[in-house]
Formats: structure tokens, C-alpha cells, sequence
């Protein structure tokens, strides 16, 4: 198993969880002022807008040229446009808790994923995870309880379908870029996102336009700043500090907190059995980031790149 984060990360990772966890509540509250892809774009304005002054402040010009910031914008639509859009649909109808479960089944996607894409192989371990992971997601979501009042099938859907979205949008990253090239390269795929989430906003969604309240600026404020481009300096700092692969274990802390948020705010309970299924994805994620040869990722809530370990920072695999 990893190592576990020095002892000052632990203050990091911890606000990174509380930040990420929280997202999923500010989702929900925003969605009374505007539809899902209005939302989505606002989100990813205004985080791309952060981003690009950090990057302003702290790295000078961004040294990608054409053909790799043309690569990172196209990556930017299933790691942004895409993600965002299922997973603020499915947020509509589903409360926040097991939403974030749901969505941060994440990193099994990205091991299933992996094999095809960075030939990182599916180990004995990694493989039991995984399994244990997706009984959970059936727990969890209990297709056969639609027609009683369970979860609805749709919404599970779109929010698996966002999570696979961000995984196959994190292993093109880690495919195509160097570590040195990832920060610059996330701007770019925000801005691909925001494009995208332009164009299905004017196709399908041009209104009823959001009601601009102070709680939704609240709402856009949190997501796009704090949430996105905030959060991922600080993330960015950890992997230069810590092995993506160690911090990449504690990913669970996002869903606890939003499962505790959650009934504090809205009063989400769970059954046994959608219990049962939450500790199984949980411990699903923290059993693959901390396999032996688990994959280098990175599982920021804004759909970003991962980040190639020491030896693997060259070349695509």
C-alpha cells in the first residue's frame, strides 16, 4: 500500500475534501436559479477566468504550442463539457449525497480504462476492487426500486455517464501531456469545456435564462473559484509534494463529506441497503488508489488531467 501524505498535508487534503464535498451542495442550491447547462457554464466562466489569472500571476506565458492547446481543448469536452452537463442534470433529481457517490466512482472507471489507454494492466487486487465497487453502485442506486420510489434510473445514468466522461477525459491527459505541461494544458480543456457548454446551452437550454440572485452568485462563486481554479492550485501543489498515487486513496473523503452536508442541509437519509452500497464504493476507491500499481491520477471536482508519475512524464504509454 502508499505511503500515507506527510504530516502537513494532511490540513490540505482535508480542505480539499471539505471544498469538493461542498461542491455538490452549492450545485444543488444554484439549481433553483438556473437550469443545468446554464449552470454548468456559469461554473466554468468563471473557472476558467480564475484559472487563467493564476496562471497569469505564477507561471508567465503558457509554453503549450498549437497542436497541444488544440488537444487540450478537445480533451476539454468529455473532461468538462460533458462531465459537467450530466452530472448538474442528474443532480436535478437526485439529492447530494448519493449524487457525489455516484460521481466519484471515478477512479474505477479510470482503472478500467486504463489498460486500453495507458496499458497500465488490471492487477488481481485492482480487479476485486473494482468489483466491490460496482456491487456498491447496484446497492446504491437499486435499479430494481425505480417504479417504487428509488433513485431514478435516468438520473443514475447521467451521473455514471459523467463520471465515465471525466475519466476518459483524465487518461487522454495523462496520455498525451507531461507533467511539466498539465497546468497550462487545464486551462486550455476549461476553455474547450466552456465552448462546448456554449454551444449545448444554445442548442438545447438557450432558456429560460438563470435568475441572477445573490444566493446564485453565491452558488457560481464557490464552483467556479473556490471549487475550480482555487482547488486545483492547491491540489497542483500536493502532486509536487506527494505521489498522485497516495493522495488519490483519499478520495472517499469527498462523497463523506457530502453524504454529512447533505443531511445537515437537505435532510438525506439512507436505508440499509443504499448504506451498505455507499461503505462499498467508498472503500472500492480507497482499495484503488492504494493498490501497489494503482494509476496515476488526479481527481479534481473540475474533470482535470492527471498527473504522470517520475518515470512516466516523457512520453505517452
Amino acid at each position: 500500500m502508499a505511503s500515507a501524505p506527510p504530516w502537513w498535508a494532511w490540513g490540505l487534503i482535508a480542505f480539499l475534501g471539505l471544498v469538493w464535498g461542498l461542491n455538490f451542495i452549492f450545485l444543488k442550491l444554484g439549481l433553483e436559479y438556473a437550469s443545468p447547462l446554464w449552470l454548468a457554464f456559469l461554473r466554468a466562466l468563471l473557472g476558467l477566468a480564475g484559472t487563467a489569472a493564476l496562471l497569469r500571476s505564477t507561471r508567465g506565458p503558457i509554453p503549450l504550442d498549437a497542436r497541444g492547446r488544440r488537444d487540450a481543448m478537445l480533451i476539454g469536452i468529455p473532461s468538462t463539457a460533458i462531465f459537467y452537463a450530466l452530472v448538474f442534470a442528474g443532480l436535478a433529481s437526485v439529492l447530494p449525497g448519493i449524487a457525489s457517490v455516484l460521481v466519484y466512482t471515478f477512479p474505477l472507471w479510470v482503472a478500467l480504462l486504463s489498460p486500453w489507454a495507458l496499458r497500465h494492466p488490471l492487477t488481481g487486487r485492482l480487479s476485486g476492487a473494482l468489483a466491490v465497487g460496482f456491487a456498491g453502485v447496484v446497492l446504491l442506486s437499486q435499479p430494481w426500486a425505480d417504479l417504487h420510489g428509488g433513485i431514478s434510473s435516468i438520473a443514475v445514468v447521467e451521473l455514471l455517464g459523467g463520471a465515465v466522461a471525466w475519466a476518459l477525459g483524465t487518461v487522454l491527459f495523462q496520455r498525451r501531456f507531461a507533467a511539466a505541461e498539465l497546468v497550462e494544458a487545464n486551462a486550455y480543456q476549461l476553455l474547450g469545456g466552456l465552448i462546448g457548454l456554449g454551444v449545448l446551452v444554445v442548442v438545447f437550454a438557450p432558456t429560460p435564462l438563470p435568475r441572477f440572485t445573490p444566493q446564485l452568485a453565491v452558488d457560481v462563486a464557490w464552483l467556479g473559484l473556490l471549487g475550480t481554479s482555487g482547488a486545483y492550485t492547491i491540489w497542483s501543489y500536493l502532486l509536487g509534494k506527494t505521489r498522485a498515487l497516495t493522495l488519490s486513496a483519499y478520495v472517499f473523503l469527498v462523497p463523506i463529506v457530502a453524504l454529512i452536508a447533505s443531511a445537515l442541509v437537505f435532510g438525506e437519509r439512507l436505508a440499509l441497503i443504499p448504506l451498505l452500497g455507499v461503505a462499498l464504493v467508498l472503500l472500492s476507491i480507497y482499495l484503488v488508489g492504494s493498490a501497489p500499481r494503482a494509476h496515476e491520477i488526479r481527481p479534481p471536482d473540475q474533470g482535470s488531467a492527471a498527473s504522470m508519475s517520475d518515470d512516466e512524464r516523457a512520453t505517452p504509454m
